[in-house]
């Protein structure tokens, strides 16, 4: 009998360590059975998933592949936090965003686990006199307040300030941000400002306020304009360095001046490029203020992000903020804002910021994320794809810097230009599907009720673009809806299923799926005759399809299909007019066909 060792861990003591070679040699038998014969590294290489910013994920990470030392929460570089306790004192920050002033909203909030506020201000928000209003029944020594008010900046921290005294709350214990960022303002606007009276604040928090911030540093216009993770880390390396020289000219020392900028983020529902984003822009920063002659770990908001929000099946959105909000707490981030998933479709209402707000209270308390500082540190994934992307965040704010700086790459329009070409890509697979949005390019439902809000501020604009990842098929969407509105009917495409359910089910699925995302009604049941639809698309496997698929399609031709689609990669068929299949370009399909159906 085989006795096992006192610890108990080394029940695989006995069995030899397989190499690399030897995986790469089993992944090419699996990938010579489905017809592709490649060997060694481009068998892994088959595996791998292509990122933005030229980054790939590979399927296999080992020891091999080191990664720079990532230190301890603490201490520089800070890839594992900004604080030696990281947010194991209580979990993180939770910060509600508000853009309009509604009686008890805000109190609501604050009773039911929201720990700080975010009130937009001024345009496209709530009106800076009414800001008392806004905090009403606020205990402003217990919840910090972090502002966002654009060019009317000065007076509504002027008017913060003027609350704190009134109300009684000492200089040390007011917490928060005045929220300037005037370069952010700028990529929203397209206005510029003077920064004197920024800079004013800074120096008046640094002396007088130790528990406020002055300015942020905004990346969600990067984002929001459709940039990816790497550009959205260079653009607010680019502006945080901006500020630092503005605040050294003011006369503010690097360690004053580091402490003033509060950096913001998007955390989206690939979870671990945004922890690794997290991490990556927390070591970038260190570096810069190396450089500087300082070290200053830098102060993280993540916001769950408005591109990957849809307006159609909106309840999917509390999965997306779920995985947004598990990456942001586990990438380190000391504030959160979980957006409410109606947030596209106007005002949420309190059921929307209640799960809002619930998602961090299970994440927290309930799943104790916050227990661990860096729980994803030391995988040798995350802490690869750290160093990658640092590297080309790097790249990028060296390009920027190139450029002139953050302000000249605004206005010369050069920064709009990289984030337009990187949507630009993004775009088609989007439109190709191959970055599937689900409850709107795959598994959409015709049936739903549209969830109608009150409308929300109209937000700022005129600089850079705000896009989103359903845009394409919410246009196709609502042309279809306009079409039911005005005829009582969606437009419709008649599905014929050749042969058993064996030979169809897949590709009927498939084509089912594609056209409901344009708005058009798949009928199944019947003939096409009956079913009031003006084309078809075939649907079997390609045995049949060599079968009948030509005669097929020459009896709907003469039972007077305008247009014969087949779900499958294109072949010879005479009278078949088009090919659907995996890797099509959906949304040009869609919108070509509804435009043949007169659906305008």
């Amino acid at each position: 009998m085989t006795v096992l060792p006192d610890d108990g861990l080394s029940l695989a003591a006995e069995f030899p360590d397989a190499t690399h070679e030897q995986w790469q040699h089993l992944v090419e038998g699996v990938l010579r059975k489905s017809g592709k014969d490649v060997s060694g590294t481009a068998a892994e290489d088959a595996l791998s998933t292509a990122l933005e910013d030229g980054l790939r994920t590979r399927p296999l990470y080992s020891a091999r592949d080191a990664a720079p030392d990532a230190g301890l929460p603490g201490f520089a570089p800070f890839v594992r936090g900004g604080r030696a306790e990281g947010n194991t004192a209580g979990g993180w920050d939770v910060r509600q965003r508000h853009t309009a002033l509604t009686d008890g909203v805000v109190l609501a909030d604050l009773e039911n686990g929201v720990t700080s506020l975010w009130l937009v201000l001024g345009e496209g928000g709530i009106p800076v006199t009414e800001l008392g209003r806004a905090l009403d029944g606020v205990y402003l020594d217990l919840a910090p307040v972090v502002l966002d008010a654009g060019t009317e900046v000065e007076p509504a921290a002027r008017e913060l300030l003027r609350l704190y005294e009134e109300r009684g709350v000492a200089k040390e214990a007011a917490r928060g941000n005045l929220g300037a960022d005037p370069l952010g303002h700028e990529a929203r606007t397209g206005k510029s400002s003077d920064f004197t009276a920024v800079a004013g604040l800074a120096r008046l928090c640094a002396e007088e306020y130790p528990g406020l911030r002055a300015l942020t540093v905004d990346a969600l216009p990067y984002h929001e304009a459709g940039g990816s993770a790497a550009q959205e880390l260079g653009a607010s390396l680019a502006t945080g360095v901006a500020y630092l020289r503005e605040l050294d000219e003011a006369g503010l020392a690097v360690e004053q001046a580091a402490a003033q900028l509060e950096f913001r983020y998007a955390a989206t529902a690939d979870q671990f490029l945004t922890i690794a984003k997290l991490r990556a822009a927390r070591r970038l920063w260190a570096r810069v203020t190396e450089v500087c002659g300082a070290s200053s770990a830098q102060v993280q908001h993540a916001v769950t992000s408005p591109v990957m929000m849809s307006r159609r099946d909106p309840w999917v959105n509390m999965l997306r903020t779920t995985v947004a909000t598990l990456a942001a707490g586990v990438g380190g981030a000391e504030s959160v804002t979980v957006l409410p998933f109606d947030h596209a479709l106007g005002l949420p209402d309190a059921f929307a910021r209640r799960i809002a707000r619930n998602t961090s209270t299970i994440l927290i308390e309930e799943s104790h994320l916050a227990r661990v500082i860096d729980p994803a540190g030391g995988s040798w994934y995350v802490e690869r794809l750290t160093d990658e992307l640092a590297e080309a965040g790097w790249e990028f704010f060296q390009r920027v810097e190139r450029a002139g700086g953050q302000a000249a790459a605004l206005r010369s329009g050069r920064l709009g230009e990289d984030l337009a070409a990187t949507w630009e890509a993004r775009t088609g697979k989007l439109a190709r599907r191959r970055e599937p949005v689900t409850g709107v390019s795959e598994f959409p439902n015709l049936a739903e009720q549209l969830v109608a809000r009150e409308p929300a501020p109209e937000p700022r604009s005129g600089g850079l673009p705000r896009v989103r990842r359903d845009e394409a098929y919410e246009a196709l969407r609502a042309r279809s809806d306009a079409h039911l509105a005005a005829t009582g009917s969606r437009p419709r495409i008649f599905l014929a299923a050749l042969g058993p359910a064996a030979a169809h089910t897949a590709r009927l699925t498939f084509a089912s799926n594609l056209f409901q995302a344009g708005g058009i009604e798949p009928v199944t049941a019947g003939t096409f005759a009956e079913s009031g639809a003006t084309e078809v698309c075939l649907c079997s496997s390609d045995a049949l399809y060599e079968e009948q698929a030509e005669s097929v399609a020459a009896e709907f031709r003469s039972a007077g299909a305008a247009q014969v689609f087949l779900a499958g990669r294109p072949g010879q068929y005479t009278d078949v007019d088009a090919y659907v299949f995996a890797g099509c370009d959906a949304v040009a399909v869609l919108s070509a066909t509804l435009d043949r159906m007169g659906v305008s």
